[in-house]
């Protein structure tokens, strides 16, 4: 079984992930959380989202550019508690 991290969103909204969700982009949607993206695989950036804190992993990695405190939902997968701007 996945370990389950919590997510914050915008300060307010907190959801319970896990791993076997799929992406960070996945486990959203599947809470019924509207994410703005295009590929689902790192390639064009649409979905970058500011990370606040916590730690998140790459299953694969991004090909598009990500600026400092920034993350891509749709190819990584929280590694700890998170707190995402969104």
């Amino acid at each position: 079984m996945a370990k389950a991290f919590k997510v914050k969103l915008n300060g307010q909204h907190e959801l319970t992930v896990d791993a076997s969700q799929g992406s960070l982009l996945e486990a959203l949607e599947q809470h019924q959380i509207d994410v703005h993206y295009h590929c689902r695989n790192g390639f064009c950036g649409a979905c970058r989202t500011k990370l606040i804190c916590g730690k998140v992993k790459y299953t694969s990695e991004p090909l598009a550019f990500i600026r400092k405190g920034d993350i891509l939902p749709c190819c990584c997968i929280a590694d700890s508690d998170i707190e995402i701007e969104h």
